[in-house]
């Protein structure tokens, strides 16, 4: 007997790792180069893989919502979406909006996503943010276990270390230097 229930639970086991899937979690991210964004979700949506926004995803970085199946992501208490116009590096390296780009990052967004953007006026220069119960009621939530029933500890540098790993986060210098 004992042999059969060691069987049954070695199977079971085995079962639960095969339909098991990686996550993806996105935090802290404020965008980048649209391109490189696009083609960063282009492999994340062919992976599969689920997707958790657990923080900031900002600019580029909100591509993910179009890009990715809308049932592939869910979204934490402490997830915020920051949205804006798209821009380039005119003379001087001012930023100047970049109207054809900005129309195709509109474009990209699910029509709830899209709704919501315009009732706030539409993209423009200045961030909006898409966070709680709004943004909530466009996706479904995702719980981290110990995470979700309390509040946060101050991370340990092993752990800050350990969320780089699974966060998109751009070069800061590179930010710098590249237009969204």
């Amino acid at each position: 007997m004992k042999l059969v229930t060691g069987l049954l639970a070695a199977v079971l086991l085995l079962a639960g790792v095969g339909a098991s899937h990686a996550v993806i979690r996105i935090a802290d991210d404020r965008g980048g180069r649209i391109g490189t964004y696009v083609d960063k979700y282009q492999g994340l949506r062919s992976s599969g893989e689920q997707v958790i926004i657990d923080g900031l995803c900002a600019s580029a970085c909100t591509i993910v919502l179009g890009a990715v199946s809308h049932d592939k992501i869910c979204v934490t208490s402490h997830a915020t979406l920051g949205f804006h116009a798209a821009w380039d590096f005119g003379a001087n390296g001012r930023a100047i909006t970049n109207p054809e780009a900005t129309q195709m990052l509109y474009s990209m967004y699910p029509t709830p996503v899209r709704r919501w953007i315009a009732q706030r006026g539409g993209l423009k220069s200045q961030m909006i943010f898409l966070r709680g119960k709004q943004l909530q009621a466009m996706y479904k939530p995702c719980y981290l276990e110990a995470q979700a029933s309390s509040p946060r500890p101050a991370p340990s540098r092993r752990d800050r270390d350990l969320r780089q790993r699974d966060v998109f986060t751009p070069d800061p210098a590179a930010l710098a230097r590249q237009a969204d």
